[in-house]
């Protein structure tokens, strides 16, 4: 089956999707989460478009999905103001309680979120285009993120309820939350990505105002109820709308303790720049990338291309740990691209439901237009688009574009696709990719290919001060969620993983006396009475 055939029945009629897929009433979402209360928004409300189309005798038309409302910069900042109040400069009932009743708050929740399944997959498949694969995953993979922060939260604390005697002074150190914390998530993991800064800041006592992603927003609204039910008054705060007059407000404010975001460095930056005391604010960032793979002479070259495929194209190569530029070495390049053509053409276009469907249609209105300028920028500088029906577009699908030979005078050399667009460098001297890893912008992960040792490990050392993990014949990835991930340059700020995150979101503070009989005496009433939730002895089981 030819490209242009395959995109020619790519969208269906509304009879073709299957009863368990197709979507009921339009979501006419007003609701937002404020102080415990689920809110009525009369105001402006924003399209959502989902980037499935359905085919007609008229042509493609777009599927809306319904609306999200566009709160004002007042709205926000009274989210804001609930989350001040719940946190009450430390002293409110969520910060100040015991770390075993916020894990039966967060435990309350997750069993609420699970009975939400099936509704969130699918808005996962009709918002962003995930297939029902990856939609399940990232689901199950959030809920698995939740316990294993749970049960992570646990050994913390566990090591915690002993005091420490040294050099005649007796203490105990325990984490304690920073303050009101803004999360913000991306839209292609608008669940699990956003979770895992979201979780461990409410489970280590912080006050959290929530802003979906802008891809992504409806499939919260399922949450909504469990979010106000399982947590104090306050303690969560969900809003929706622009960023650029709901987050700006809330950053000006100065009133932000802790800022977790996932996006591009430039929006991190100008966010920062607006909180009138940025020293006082804590950051944790996921940016930019443009993760290099990188193809030595001696390679398992099958190993080599099926790990670049799935690491370029998974979800169509929207994510920050996508392979986004390819350098293999001159000698393999002929046959490096045959097999790579090759698999590609092997994957299955078509909707996100569809079974074993691997390229499915892009959420962001004009990236099939910015992935176009992309190619055609290379190939006007000597590139060829070297794969049967690259770059083929019909509506919001954009058939994967393999580009051969690519070089610095490209767009697509430096630029951060974020799309199914495959850049191929080849070279000669290894030091060219080494140079173009130092000269980088971005420092998140790189993938070196080859069996090579004294080639691999010269790769390894010239790059584990530039970037946060090097994959060796392995594409780059997130997980395990026990790993740090973290980026260098102007691709993160801070690390998380599941033990580091519960310490991005949380502060050492010590009680220390000198060890004397009074004043042990004085620590072992204190917890005897249990008169306080930080001075205690308790072991979570």
């Amino acid at each position: 089956m030819t490209t242009e055939s395959r995109l020619y029945h790519l969208f269906p009629t509304p009879e073709q999707i299957p009863p368990a897929f197709r979507l009921g009433e339009s979501i006419e979402q007003r609701e937002y989460l404020v102080d415990g209360r689920l809110q009525h928004w009369a105001g402006p409300v924003a399209t959502v478009r989902s980037p499935v189309q359905l085919a007609s005798a008229d042509g493609d038309r777009p599927v809306i999905l319904g609306s999200a409302p566009l709160l004002d910069a007042e709205a926000a900042l009274g989210a804001l103001d609930a989350a001040v109040r719940a946190y009450d400069n430390g002293q409110g009932p969520w910060p100040t309680l015991r770390v075993a009743e916020r894990i039966g708050h967060v435990e309350a929740f997750l069993g609420r979120m699970r009975e939400q399944r099936e509704a969130v997959v699918k808005l996962l498949m009709w918002e962003i285009g995930k297939n029902l694969k990856d939609s399940e995953k990232e689901f199950d993979r959030t809920c698995d993120y939740i316990v294993d922060t749970i049960n992570a939260l646990k050994d913390l604390d566990r090591s915690s309820s002993r005091f420490e005697l040294e050099q005649g002074t007796l203490g105990q150190i325990r984490r304690v939350p920073l303050g009101v914390t803004l999360c913000m998530g991306p839209y292609n993991y608008p669940l699990n990505e956003t979770f895992t800064t979201l979780i461990p800041a409410l489970i280590m006592g912080n006050t959290v105002v929530f802003k979906p992603a802008k891809f992504g927003v409806l499939l919260v609204r399922p949450l909504l109820e469990a979010f106000r039910d399982s947590f104090p008054a306050g303690v969560i705060n969900v809003i929706y709308g622009s960023g650029r007059e709901t987050v700006s407000a809330l950053m000006a404010s100065g009133k932000v303790d802790v800022f977790a975001f996932i996006g591009t460095h430039k929006a991190a930056s100008d966010l920062k720049k607006l909180h009138p005391r940025p020293h006082r604010l804590r950051a944790a960032l996921g940016l930019d990338a443009k993760n290099p793979g990188v193809i030595l002479p001696v390679v398992d070259l099958d190993n080599a291309v099926s790990e670049a495929v799935t690491g370029a194209l998974s979800f169509n190569g929207q994510r920050c740990t996508a392979l986004k530029i390819l350098f293999v070495h001159e000698n393999l390049a002929e046959a490096f691209i045959d097999k790579l053509n090759q698999k590609i053409a092997a994957l299955k276009p078509g909707m996100p439901w569809e079974a074993g469907v691997a390229l499915t249609p892009l959420p962001e209105a004009g990236k099939t237009d910015y992935l176009a300028t992309l190619v055609a920028d290379a190939e006007a500088k000597g590139a060829r688009v070297v794969n049967a029906g690259g770059g083929e577009v019909r509506g919001s699908f954009f058939y994967p574009a393999v580009l051969y030979p690519v070089s610095a005078a490209m767009r697509v050399y430096h630029e951060e696709q974020f799309g199914p667009v495959i850049p191929v460098v080849p070279y000669r001297d290894l030091q060219t990719v080494i140079d173009y890893v130092l000269d980088s912008d971005f420092g998140q992960q790189a993938s070196i290919f080859g069996n090579d040792s004294a080639q691999v490990g010269r790769l390894v050392d010239a790059f584990a001060n530039q970037v946060g993990r090097i994959n060796v014949n392995a594409q780059c990835q997130r997980g395990p969620d026990t790993f740090p991930f973290n980026g260098r340059k102007n691709s993160a700020e801070g690390t998380l993983s599941v033990h580091d995150a519960l310490r991005v979101f949380s502060i050492r503070t010590l009680v220390a006396t000198k060890y004397q009989a009074d004043n042990k005496a004085l620590f072992s009433d204190i917890i005897q009475r249990r008169e306080s939730s930080f001075l205690t002895t308790d072991y979570i089981f």
